[in-house]
């Protein structure tokens, strides 16, 4: 995912390198969302100039090479507009003329940075270059800026007044498919930025001396724009003029104000908690420190304002401390954050549940015909955990279904369903085309999300907060415990009528009580696991086995390593062995093996007398208790031993300590996905001056 940064001073005194900091700085915090590049725009000393800076690599390649330039650092600028972005390619390879900004020409008159895939780039920019626009690179964003240029200089050659930049882009947005966040900057219009989103996730963030008069901006009622099919033909739209209410002095006049606009709002944290998330269709314009908020389309069903919201994060939680990656520090912040996704929700004393954000529909979700649940990535891996507990409770059809496939196959969603969507982020794109989908069926829509004022927590009917806190590593941890707890706890209310579920949820209730100090008991063991992972630093393939609740374990656990460390890791189900996967088993193939004591054990244990038969070794994840003769040559990674359907969340500990480990222990960072191409196309195992000597392939990751 790329990530969008810019920054807007008006009225507040700012050096030019003040504002390449801030820049600079912002992309650092939106590094965990993956990227082979950065690029940033500033003002230049003269009118219509702009300094801009590309660098292929990690953001402090950039920051070097912005520090080895020559210019004016001290030049100060009472309004000024920034931005910045960090490119994960999707189009092109990693190189400077494929990072962002793209520019529409050589003198810089637009300037765009973008996030998500414009899908109809292709026939765009087949347009464009017969109207004589040269190409400088491979990115469907490129045609964005150059078809800003395009229809700005054909309204002047028709001799008509010239667009307002909201307007312009307006147009040019109408024009353009997929899903897109965008940032525009122009020559033509200095100290103005316009914003817009569809389907990726921007915010603003405001920050003032004085207290805002109104937590809430208007949306600015402008007539449509009267424009046809063909380009050549461009009208003016008429705009109803009026200023914003909530950033004003007494006296009517604009206060001295700064805007922070980003992907993500861990990189406005540390400027504001005054933030703003704009709504599908929202076009945002920025000038002489006012805001408006514009629509591309009509739509009377959102609303005519958008609400400035108060942060709930602090900065210290998004800060590293004292650990070296943030994967680590996210690891060992679980024993607090699972006890954060529980508090206020259950009393262990009399085994009651209570999800106060589904209050208002458990009604209608007991009467349901089924359950669906979508997700992506690690919040898949969390569904099909808790599939078996939500059958075996709720005693109703349970389906679990990947987002992305969700509108390929079409799935028939009927009223009387109850779709379930989880998202660590609450805007993953393919898992809110399904909601959209189930929600055009009449289905009831529930939300189990991280990010509160997140599209998803939006949209939805009601839903669940996991309050896993702020997540910056690549790969999920402490939101993928936190999401099997919610679910699990929603599962659990939805049975709290069922007599013959009491005693299955005391048991469930008991283990969650004591999942805390469990967690805790394994992270003790990080220096026997580290040990392990460094003996095994040179492997190139790793199989994980498991049955029953472990599969979606072996599954995430998988998924955690291939992130990481870059190695084919597979999760398989144990039960599968003898049809096909045993043909990979000899003395070399690494493997792990979950073997607790459940009602599968006897199961695991025939896995084992297989794979052993056939020379392999595997590591083994079981019960501290377990004395178990047969298994006493193997390997231990001994765990707390809990109820089935939370062991999972125990063992799963393990396995993230193992992926993080072996990621150091390859020279690997794993608390970023930096795209770099090497030797046979190994990513992140090169120095970025070996970025354009290997062959890029597409990375194809999908964040919670």
């Amino acid at each position: 995912m790329c990530g969008i940064f810019a920054y807007i001073n008006y009225l507040v005194p700012r050096d030019r390198e003040f504002v390449l900091n801030t820049l600079v700085n912002g992309l650092k915090m939106l590094e965990y969302r993956g990227y082979d590049s950065a690029g940033l725009c500033v003002d230049g000393d003269g009118e219509g100039n702009i300094l801009l800076f590309k660098e292929v690599g990690p953001v402090k390649a950039l920051q070097a090479k912005i520090e080895a330039q020559s210019f004016d650092r001290k030049h100060e600028f009472t309004t000024h507009c920034g931005m910045a972005h960090t490119r994960w390619a999707t189009h092109g390879i990693p190189a400077e003329r494929n990072s962002h900004p793209h520019r529409s020409d050589p003198k810089n008159e637009f300037l765009v940075v973008h996030n998500g895939i414009i899908t109809n780039s292709k026939e765009l920019r087949e347009l464009l270059e017969k109207f004589g626009y040269v190409f400088e690179s491979d990115t469907d964003t490129e045609c964005v800026a150059k078809l800003s240029k395009y229809l700005y200089d054909q309204q002047k050659k028709d001799g008509k007044k010239a667009l307002s930049f909201t307007a312009l882009v307006k147009l040019v947005c109408k024009q353009l498919e997929g899903a897109f966040a965008l940032i525009f900057k122009s020559t033509h219009y200095p100290n103005e930025m316009v914003a817009c989103r569809r389907g990726s996730p921007l915010l603003i963030g405001v920050r003032t001396a004085k207290k805002l008069k109104v937590d809430f901006v208007d949306v600015d009622n402008d007539t449509d724009l009267q424009t046809t099919d063909d380009l050549l033909t461009v009208s003016k739209p008429s705009v109803r003029r009026s200023r914003s209410r909530s950033f004003m002095g007494a006296d009517g006049d604009v206060e001295p104000i700064e805007y922070i606009l980003a992907s993500d709002a861990s990189a406005i944290i540390e400027h504001t908690k005054k933030v703003m998330y704009l709504e599908d269709d929202d076009v945002a314009h920025i000038a002489d420190g006012d805001l408006h908020i514009h629509r591309l389309r009509r739509d009377d069903t959102l609303s005519s304002m958008r609400t400035v919201q108060t942060l709930e994060q602090e900065l210290a939680q998004i800060k590293m401390g004292n650990y070296s990656h943030f994967m680590q520090k996210e690891i060992f912040e679980q024993p607090e954050s699972v006890i954060n996704t529980m508090r206020g929700r259950i009393n262990f004393e009399d085994g009651r549940v209570l999800l106060g954000g589904l209050k208002s529909q458990l009604a209608n979700i007991r009467r349901s015909r089924r359950i669906i649940f979508s997700a992506c990535g690690t919040s898949f891996h969390s569904c099909v955990a808790t599939k078996s507990l939500f059958a075996e409770l709720t005693e109703l059809p349970i389906s679990v279904e990947l987002s992305s496939s969700f509108l390929d196959e079409k799935l028939p969603v009927f009223r009387d369903d109850v779709c379930i969507f989880v998202s660590q982020s609450g805007e993953t794109k393919d898992t809110l085309l399904a909601l959209q989908y189930c929600k055009d069926r009449g289905a009831l829509c529930v939300g189990v999300t991280n990010t509160v004022g997140s599209t998803i927590s939006r949209d939805t009917h009601c839903g669940v907060h996991i309050n896993a806190g702020p997540e910056l590593s690549v790969a999920s941890t402490k939101a993928y415990t936190s999401q099997f707890i919610a679910l699990t706890l929603m599962a659990l209310q939805l049975s709290d009528d069922n007599y013959a579920k009491v005693g299955r949820r005391k048991e469930i209730i008991s283990g969650l009580q004591l999942l805390s100090a469990n967690i805790k008991k394994v992270l003790a063991k990080d220096s026997e696991i580290k040990e392990l992972a460094y003996k095994a630093k040179d492997i190139s393939n790793l199989i994980l086995l498991g049955r029953g609740y472990h599969a979606a374990t072996c599954l995430e656990g998988a998924l955690k390593i291939k992130e990481v460390t870059y190695i084919h890791a597979e999760g398989i189900l144990a039960g599968e062995l003898k049809h096909g996967p045993l043909a990979l088993i000899d003395k070399t193939m690494p493997m792990i093996l979950m073997m607790n004591k459940d009602k599968h054990y006897v199961d695991v244990e025939n896995a084992y007398a297989q794979v052993t038969a056939r020379y392999g070794d595997p590591i083994l994840i079981c019960d501290e208790d377990d004395t178990n003769e047969k298994i006493a040559k193997s390997v231990k990674i001994r765990v707390p031993g809990t109820v089935d359907a939370i062991q999972g969340i125990v063992n799963i500990i393990a396995l993230q300590l193992f992926s993080y480990h072996l990621a150091v222990a390859r020279n690997i960072n794993p608390g970023i996905f930096f795209i770099s191409s090497g030797p046979k196309g190994m990513f992140g195992l090169t120095g970025i001056n070996q970025t354009l000597q290997g062959t890029s392939r597409k990375a194809s990751q999908q964040r919670k």
